[in-house]
């Protein structure tokens, strides 16, 4: 048993080892994408493993989930695939060093392996979900506010892609990264009709999708834009209200809860306990 909690121990340090040169090579100003390149040119690499382990279908459903979110820190599906896989894999040092530092027993030894690698397995996969979320929720924040500056540019006199593009320079966050990148797309020469679905393709989220549905078909029929973009800016703040109206009805319900496990034991034991204190002085005697 101790030559295994060395063996382990030394994977430990130089996990450790690596995990600094990386933090170095961040600081330093290395992109994640140069990272990732170099660690392709290494033949059997963890990238060539992770290739193998994770099938055609995980691969597009990363791809997508990567791209909802914003493509953080450069990632691709290999960065992700191999983050995985070392945070599985890092736990086996991590456990024998803190095994033989503790002096843990076998069986716990083999539960705190199972729970730190089921860490380093899924919790790239929660960061991910949780980066979707929170850029889902910012856009569709910010979609009403965005629409509205867009109409009034749109009915002064400004170009469709004018307009976008004031909004783009007013506005921070992801949704006007999705609009220039739009933006870009269309100066490249892809259909307008192309881009917008690549747009609502990006976001997947009902509010978007409606508003891309719209426009685009306003495009076929020859309907305003301005008309369009107003009725949709209009659907776009009823929707936030009611969504704001859902989360306030929505708490009288969430405290329920607290009430029952933490306030109301302390009230009964507040208003109970010197009665009851009573009693059993009166029963003792």
């Amino acid at each position: 048993m101790d030559i295994i909690y060395l063996v382990s121990l030394g994977f430990f340090f130089i996990a450790f080892y690596l995990l600094g040169r990386v933090i170095a090579g961040v600081r330093a100003g290395r992109k994640v994408k140069e990272m990732q390149d170099a660690a392709r040119k290494i033949p059997g690499g963890i990238n060539a493993l992770s290739g193998k382990l994770v099938s055609p279908t995980a691969t597009s459903g990363y791809q997508k989930k990567l791209m909802e979110a914003g493509q953080p820190r450069g990632i691709d599906v290999d960065g992700l695939i191999a983050i995985k896989i070392l945070g599985t894999v890092a736990a086996l040092p991590l456990v024998g060093g803190l095994g033989l530092w503790l002096g843990l027993a076998l069986g716990r030894t083999v539960l705190l392996l199972v729970i730190l690698a089921a860490v380093g397995f899924f919790g790239p996969d929660l960061w991910l979900s949780r980066r979707i979320a929170a850029r889902r929720k910012a856009m569709s924040l910010a979609l009403p506010d965005v629409l509205d500056m867009l109409t009034i540019s749109v009915e002064a006199g400004l170009g469709f892609d004018a307009a976008l593009s004031k909004v783009i320079k007013n506005f921070q966050g992801p949704l006007s990264q999705e609009f220039f990148r739009f933006l870009q797309e269309t100066q490249l020469g892809r259909s307008r009709r192309d881009a917008w679905r690549n747009l609502a393709e990006r976001t997947n989220l009902p509010e978007i999708n409606s508003f891309v549905l719209a426009v685009l078909q306003a495009d076929v029929f020859g309907v305003s834009i301005s008309q369009v973009l107003r009725v949709q800016a209009d659907e776009m703040r009823t929707k936030r209200r009611q969504r704001a109206e859902e989360i306030a009805m929505k708490a009288p319900v969430k405290v329920v809860f607290p009430l029952v496990l933490c306030i109301f034991p302390a009230l009964i034991i507040v208003i109970m306990g010197p009665a009851g204190i009573s009693v059993v002085e009166t029963l003792s005697r």
